[in-house]
């Protein structure tokens, strides 16, 4: 199903849906649990930052199965996680009647604001169901819990932990995810060309055109790169193959946008010294995985979703606007949308750094 299309029928039935099927909603503390579904709708980058809560729940209950219920758009995350049972799909018929025969113990749903996920996690009957409390969406919960407009988004998913007594950790430490097998042969042959050099991964792309920072930013830093000799790997989805092609023109940098899969784009990043992108999933991955981040901020808030730590350098807007973007929705911009403000030159002085540390 259409992403659009499921945001349109939250906001028209969501509120609707989340009064009618509010009561007999709170149960008392229940026992360990021994089957869970986690419900995670949206893109690659939430469910990237599940993750490491997903690991917590795995050591604190080994017994427990934990099955998900994710999108197409994001369901492959979730090989970076051993140990999950079955991942279902949220927009799938089949897969959505999977997750409702259930019979699951406790129901976490992780949507941080749109309705329908709670209705879903209601439907279950699980005698355990946590949520963040952001609007209606609290009545279909056993145990309700608070969101925070500000806090790391992997430190946000543990509070979804909190009514279980797994608690936060003071900061989410990477690696916290593993490549599927298969994934690192696959890369290998991707990177023949190289000869063995070592190289830097540029991401492109972006899920919205307000988180571009333009194919001519982008080409102007691998120019810049490159003449100091270091070998700038492009990647990405086949929508980002000839952006690629545009930025990679005379042979300043190998283009693989297009040419692999999640699992290996995702080897990819881990063998590069470092990375470049915008706000997206492939940032997250590439954090996850522990490779140094120089990432580009503008409509999203870098407190919540910039990665953490010194092996990361964030570019921010400077315009009084920025971010604008609350619960994943980005207003209309009268200026243009011009917030990634980054100089290319100063992009490539913050890689420099990186990989002289690396």
């Amino acid at each position: 199903m259409n992403v659009n299309l499921l945001k349109r029928l939250d906001g028209l039935a969501g509120p609707l849906l989340a009064r009618l099927f509010s009561k007999g909603s709170c149960t008392p503390d229940q026992p360990a649990p021994r089957s869970a579904l986690f419900i995670r709708p949206g893109g690659i980058g939430d469910a990237v930052l599940l993750v490491p809560a997903l690991r917590a729940l795995q050591a604190a209950y080994p017994d427990c199965r934990i099955d998900i219920l994710a999108e197409c758009r994001n369901a492959a995350v979730f090989a970076f996680c051993p140990g999950l049972g079955s991942v279902h799909r949220y927009d799938s018929p089949s897969g959505l009647r999977a997750a409702l025969r259930g019979n699951y113990d406790l129901v976490v749903d992780t949507e941080q604001w749109y309705r329908l996920s709670a209705v879903i996690a209601r439907l279950t009957r699980a005698p355990m169901r946590v949520g963040f409390a952001t609007n209606e969406r609290e009545r279909l919960f056993t145990h309700p819990v608070s969101y925070s407009l500000e806090q790391y988004e992997a430190l946000s998913f543990f509070r979804l932990l909190e009514p279980l007594r797994i608690a936060a950790p003071l900061a989410v430490e990477a690696p916290f995810l593993t490549l599927p097998g298969g994934a690192l042969e696959a890369a290998a042959g991707l990177l023949e060309p190289l000869a063995g050099e070592p190289f830097l991964t540029i991401f492109p792309g972006a899920s919205v055109p307000e988180k571009q920072w333009g194919i001519g930013n982008f080409r102007a830093l691998a120019a810049s790169l490159a003449s100091r000799g270091i070998r700038p790997v492009l990647v990405g989805g086949e929508d980002t193959r000839a952006a690629g092609e545009e930025i990679a023109r005379g042979g300043i940098a190998l283009n693989l946008a297009g040419r692999a899969s999640l699992a290996e784009t995702a080897a990819l990043m881990g063998q590069g010294r470092v990375l470049v992108s915008g706000d997206s999933g492939l940032l997250h991955i590439a954090a996850g995985l522990g490779t140094r981040t120089v990432s580009l901020f503008g409509p999203s808030d870098p407190r919540k979703w910039s990665p953490k730590g010194e092996r990361h350098v964030v570019f921010s807007c400077a315009a009084d606007c920025a971010p604008c973007s609350r619960f994943g929705s980005i207003p209309h911009c009268d200026a243009g949308a011009r917030c990634l403000d980054a100089a290319p030159s100063e992009v490539a002085g913050a890689v420099l750094r990186l990989w002289e540390a690396g």
